[in-house]
């Protein structure tokens, strides 16, 4: 049985064993999976960076944080900020604010973050 289950996993691609460990670190935690966030209503959501990217805006910038959990995947959006310090691709964050849908996006604005350990 375990040379069964260690052939099965070297054949599995690794994008798939690393959503696996993603939803399993996030589940543990007991937060909201992001493919099951409720709209419209305060939500603890966790998620690891996928992509930063600068908004470039009239009056001000916005960062936006996309965040995955394995099974979904959220936007953070930080208004008026051109940097966020300690947000790089692949930190882990528990996240807390309210979703919005826009267009196929799911989007968090100005949340409230803690960074977490691996």
């Amino acid at each position: 049985m375990a040379l069964r289950s260690m052939i099965t996993r070297l054949r599995t691609p690794v994008e798939v064993l690393d959503a696996e460990q993603l939803v399993t670190f996030f589940a543990d935690l007991g937060l909201t999976a992001l493919d099951a966030l409720p709209l419209r209503v305060p939500v603890r959501f966790g998620g690891e960076i996928s992509a930063i990217r600068l908004v470039p805006r009239a009056a001000a910038p916005s960062l936006e944080i996309t965040v995955s959990d394995g099974r979904g995947s959220a936007v953070a959006v930080f208004l008026g900020r051109a940097t966020v310090p300690g947000m790089t691709s692949g930190r882990r964050l528990e996240l807390e604010g309210v979703a919005l849908r826009d267009g196929r996006r799911v989007l968090v604005y100005n949340p409230w973050y803690r960074f977490l350990s691996h």
